[in-house]
């Protein structure tokens, strides 16, 4: 028992060093075996981030500078992985013209005019999402988002092949079916419980934005990469937040 519990341990810690920047104790990583857990790590995020929206509105502040706050914390708390992973799929798969030249651009750490726009319109759809939910008192949905956008991962990892030789997301390894299907489980679990059963039709989207641009990323560059997860959780999270608003 004492060793499974060790091990549920290893994998969630290793899952939050992925996907945040939490100040975890050492732990032995387990890679994409760890898989599993990245809704549970979504979980955390997200309830972090809303307590602090919650405080914010406490203390008297309205909706939509408390949904400044969730947003910041959530950045902070991924060191905003996800949105650089966005702005790096704008960037490749509409700023080339071949497959060389689109994973080259995704791999340069500056950002471009698409990545830029892509940013502020999804910001501009989170913050408003989020407003919307803070004024209807619907905290558990903006958890769900986060643990519904992260639990769809690794079934893109596992089904869609690497498009390069190298990278994150390629070093990883893809993860067992069995393993995103378990992800996945956990997570609508999670957000039926979080956010009732208006969470089935969110799934539904989830599961149209990560094929929508899994398909699109291997038409363009040939299968996903770390960008492209992070693009997927981005997107997966805002259509979340907008359907449940």
């Amino acid at each position: 028992m004492e060793r499974d519990l060790r091990q549920l341990y290893d994998d969630f810690c290793t899952g939050a060093g992925l996907l945040s920047r939490l100040p975890l104790p050492d732990h032995r990583p387990r890679g994409v075996a760890s898989a599993w857990a990245w809704p549970v790590v979504g979980l955390v995020l997200g309830g972090l981030a809303v307590l602090a929206g919650h405080v914010a509105l406490a203390l008297g502040l309205a909706a939509p500078l408390a949904a400044v706050v969730v947003l910041t914390v959530q950045v902070v708390l991924t060191g905003g992985l996800h949105e650089d992973g966005l702005a790096d799929t704008a960037d490749g798969l509409w700023g080339g013209w071949t497959r060389e030249r689109r994973l080259e651009i995704m791999k340069d750490s500056r950002t471009g005019s698409y990545g830029v726009v892509a940013l502020i319109l999804g910001f501009a759809a989170r913050f408003t999402a989020v407003t919307l939910l803070l004024e209807a008192g619907a905290l558990g949905a903006l958890v769900a988002a986060a643990v519904l956008s992260r639990g769809v991962l690794p079934g893109v990892m596992a089904l869609v092949p690497n498009a390069r030789v190298d990278g994150l997301s390629r070093g990883m390894g893809r993860p067992t079916r069995a393993a995103a299907a378990l992800s996945a489980g956990i997570a609508v679990v999670l957000a039926l419980l979080l956010a009732g059963w208006s969470a089935l039709g969110a799934v539904l989207v989830v599961l149209v934005v990560a094929c929508a641009l899994s398909l699109l990323a291997r038409a363009r560059i040939g299968g996903q990469t770390g960008d492209i997860l992070g693009a997927v959780q981005f997107v997966a999270e805002v259509a979340v937040l907008m359907v449940l608003s």
